[in-house]
């Protein structure tokens, strides 16, 4: 693929006299320049180097809307300035590394997904999910198993954030089904503290009930809870440094 850059961001100048006020559609914009000029191919490592070179507040904006519609919530909080090529890699190949140790874990399912800032992240369920009970946030044994494990990765680097998101099937009403899925995500939060975690780590933790049911999946399985791994503020700032 040939790198048409500079042809493409005459394109935007003109699009951005024309749009200056619409910031979504500004921060499209803005992606597809990114996507010129990168020409590179996409691991977690070269995925944070094209997508950081050019990302900060608009670009983090759209992501997270076009994430939150396929994957749930935004995840990770927009550090409002421009990502470097050299941090985003940086924090790629951290992210690689901690996939990878998550993915050694008994049961553990690990996705590698993107946050606000367009910075690769990990999203980590465990077989099945984290198994509840019907209309329980009581954790099985085995998810405790797996969780002290987890929690063990997580403590090796405080500058990695957290976010625990519950879930639960489609028996029962909305605010039944809510209550249960946030319920389910502090439960997992509380166990992860009681393992050594951080409490600052965490940066939200909440419940959706049924929103994100998954239609391919068994009632069982649709009871879970997700936890992601996404680079902090700090995470950022060291990558930044290291440069």
């Amino acid at each position: 693929m040939h790198c048409y850059w500079k042809k493409a961001f005459k394109i935007i100048n003109l699009l951005k006299t024309l749009c200056y006020e619409q910031d979504e559609i500004y921060g499209f914009f803005m992606s597809i320049t990114l996507l010129f000029s990168g020409c590179a191919s996409m691991n977690n490592t070269g995925k944070g180097a094209v997508i950081g070179g050019g990302s900060g507040a608009a670009l983090g904006a759209i992501l997270g809307g076009v994430i939150g519609k396929g994957k749930g919530a935004a995840i990770g909080a927009a550090v409002g300035t421009a990502v470097g090529a050299g941090t985003g890699a940086l924090i790629g190949k951290k992210m690689d590394k901690k996939a990878a140790e998550a993915a050694k874990i008994q049961g553990a399912q690990v996705e590698k997904v993107t946050d606000t800032n367009g910075l690769s992240a990990v999203k980590v369920t465990f077989s099945s999910g984290i198994l509840f009970p019907f209309n329980s946030s009581a954790l099985s044994s085995n998810s405790k198993t797996s969780l002290a494990e987890f929690a063990n990765l997580l403590k090796e680097d405080p500058t990695l954030d957290i976010a625990v998101i519950g879930h639960t099937d489609k028996v029962g009403t909305y605010e039944a089904n809510q209550k249960v899925s946030t319920d389910r995500a502090f439960s997992v939060q509380k166990y992860l503290q009681q393992c050594g975690v951080a409490p600052v780590q965490f940066k939200e933790v909440k419940g959706v009930g049924f929103s994100e049911y998954n239609d391919s999946e068994t009632a069982e399985q649709n009871r879970r809870v997700e936890v992601y791994m996404y680079a902090s503020e700090q995470m950022i700032k060291n990558a930044e440094a290291s440069n």
